[in-house]
């Protein structure tokens, strides 16, 4: 009866700590799922002040979404790395097209993966872009892809762009 009466609360105790460890992975899963909602919806926020900033031609505003150290990749182009040469770039196309306004811009944004301070998404977008002196407006298409990074600051950055021409859907 004493070997019974030992295994028995041997068996109790087991029974107890698995699952006292299922209920601790099942929080710690339900924290990770909570972190990774909470960084969705940043990632949101982002993409929708990202929309916001092309469609008001802000080039500062959108400039400073960028990462210090952040890679555009330009079909075309040499890779241009850090934020004060994709600076230069921009301030260079923006430059050359004096009067000309975004009338339309759109991005759908798919598969935003958030790990820790790391996300990365895709979008398709459509942008229309009106020239002075009543010429028929720029309709165009595209696909970008984008790696972010969420600085010390909070703030996500843009660590990585690659854009692509796209056809009309």
């Amino acid at each position: 009866m004493q070997i019974d009466g030992g295994w028995m609360e041997f068996a109790k105790r087991l029974v107890f700590g698995g699952c006292f460890v299922v209920l601790l992975m099942a929080v710690q899963g339900m924290k990770a799922r909570t972190r990774e909602d909470a960084g969705r919806k940043e990632i949101e926020a982002f993409n929708k002040r990202y929309v916001e900033l092309h469609l008001k031609m802000d080039t500062a505003g959108f400039l400073a979404l960028w990462a210090e150290d952040g890679v555009d990749l330009m079909p075309g182009d040499a890779p241009m790395i850090g934020q004060k040469k994709i600076a230069a770039w921009v301030e260079e196309i923006v430059a050359k097209m004096p009067g000309y306004k975004v009338t339309k811009q759109e991005m759908e944004f798919h598969d935003i993966h958030v790990c820790g301070e790391w996300a990365s998404e895709w979008a398709t977008e459509h942008q229309l872009v009106q020239p002075p002196d009543g010429k028929p407006p720029i309709d165009s298409y595209g696909k970008i892809a984008l790696v972010l990074h969420r600085e010390a600051s909070v703030e996500w950055k843009v660590q990585q762009e690659i854009w692509n021409a796209g056809p009309k859907p």
